[in-house]
């Protein structure tokens, strides 16, 4: 017997009020708002608190939440110290698991009420991008940078990653990628969070196995392969035949294709034009690499298969975290900077839903396929029998 849905692929397993995937005419909504309309006009501490809250805030309310996540982008020294000692070579990913997972050790984790979920949600949200930039900093051999309380949440990793504050233009793009990753219903992190949450488990351990399910190449770790392809082609004249070599042996070209969107993936129009802008202030070559990627892999699946295929949000941030000078290995960590805005959302949606029923366990059925030796099972042979 086989099962026929790998993946629970377009299985319906919760309601949700956080976000919408249109797959078919490529549109992502957060809380009803459109993805394009916010990059145009909002920023990324307003679209958390849209995530968080249902609505837009006030201005009193924006200016609050974006207090109150100054006031916790400080993490404790004794954490930073043992920084210190990790391999320097270890994988900014299972660096960022264990010491989200460790906030726990160093704060009260009440979880009896919502009100104490949202600090818990800034907390994640304010202090793990002062964990990857204290591990940048660390690793590099250098001194840590302490958050600027003038300084908004993009603009503050960016100093803190590098010791110089981003010019404006730098600042928004940044701004704008991690508001395009905000959220993406319920991806394969996402539904980790959910899942760890639907036990009634604390919001620091679904966040910490939504980080595990997220450094995987086939999600988070999709990107730093893209800017991989992107090193290895080099030039755009090696783009046409490499994607015809990788595509006629069948291999996969990343950063093209989507599981969900049967379109352009909305987010990667948005991606590409700051690709765009970056390329023409650095004067470097990876977006019309990344342009010519994306051209060539259409045309080819068009003539090879008879089949259509869309960049993804992967393709354009590869280059855009490149140009910005961001360590490769880091691409999944700043995914995660963004996420956990979406993690906290579906963490809370999940132990505080108000409609009935509520949530409940998640327990999928599976369907066995292994060894079958009759109804009796098989039989046990003591050792010195088998052969």
């Amino acid at each position: 017997m086989e099962t026929k849905n790998i993946g629970l692929r377009g299985i319906e397993v919760a309601d949700t009020k956080i976000s919408n995937i249109d797959g078919e005419k490529g549109k992502l909504i957060y809380r009803g708002y459109d993805i394009f309309e916010l990059t145009k006009k909002s920023s990324y501490e307003e679209t958390a608190y849209l995530l968080l809250h249902d609505d837009l805030p006030t201005k009193e309310q924006l200016a609050q939440f974006k207090s109150k996540l100054n006031e916790a982008r400080w993490i404790p020294k004794r954490m930073q110290i043992n920084m210190g000692n990790w391999r320097k070579d270890a994988d900014p990913m299972d660096m960022l698991q264990a010491f989200v997972s460790a906030l726990a050790g160093y704060y009260d984790e009440e979880f009896a009420t919502k009100e104490a979920s949202y600090d818990k949600a800034i907390n994640l949200i304010a202090k793990i991008p002062t964990i990857i930039a204290s591990w940048q900093r660390v690793r590099d051999g250098l001194e840590i940078i302490d958050p600027d309380p003038s300084l908004d949440h993009a603009a503050n990793f960016l100093y803190m990653m590098f010791g110089e504050k981003p010019d404006k233009e730098i600042e928004k793009i940044f701004d704008t990628c991690l508001i395009l990753h905000a959220d993406h219903t319920f991806n394969a992190s996402t539904f980790v969070a959910r899942q760890v949450a639907s036990t009634r488990a604390h919001m620091y351990s679904a966040a910490s196995a939504a980080i595990g399910a997220l450094s995987g190449e086939l999600h988070g770790g999709a990107n730093t392969e893209v800017m991989k392809m992107l090193l290895e082609i080099g030039t755009i004249d090696n783009v046409v035949p490499w994607i015809k070599e990788r595509m006629e042996k069948g291999e996969r070209i990343m950063g093209m294709g989507h599981a969900v969107y049967k379109t352009y993936d909305p987010r990667a129009t948005i991606l590409k034009e700051l690709s765009r802008k970056l390329g023409a202030k650095t004067g470097e070559p990876w977006y019309d690499i990344t342009e010519k990627v994306e051209t060539t892999t259409i045309e080819e699946m068009k003539k090879q298969k008879g089949k259509d295929i869309y960049p993804n949000v992967d393709l354009y941030s590869a280059s855009i975290y490149y140009m910005l000078k961001i360590p490769m290995d880091l691409n999944t960590p700043i995914f995660a900077i963004s996420r956990v805005a979406g993690w906290a959302a579906h963490i809370i949606e999940e132990k505080f839903a108000e409609a009935a029923p509520k949530p409940a366990l998640y327990r999928p059925k599976a369907v066995y396929v292994g060894k079958y030796c009759g109804p009796e099972g098989c039989e046990y042979k003591e050792l010195d029998l088998r052969k």
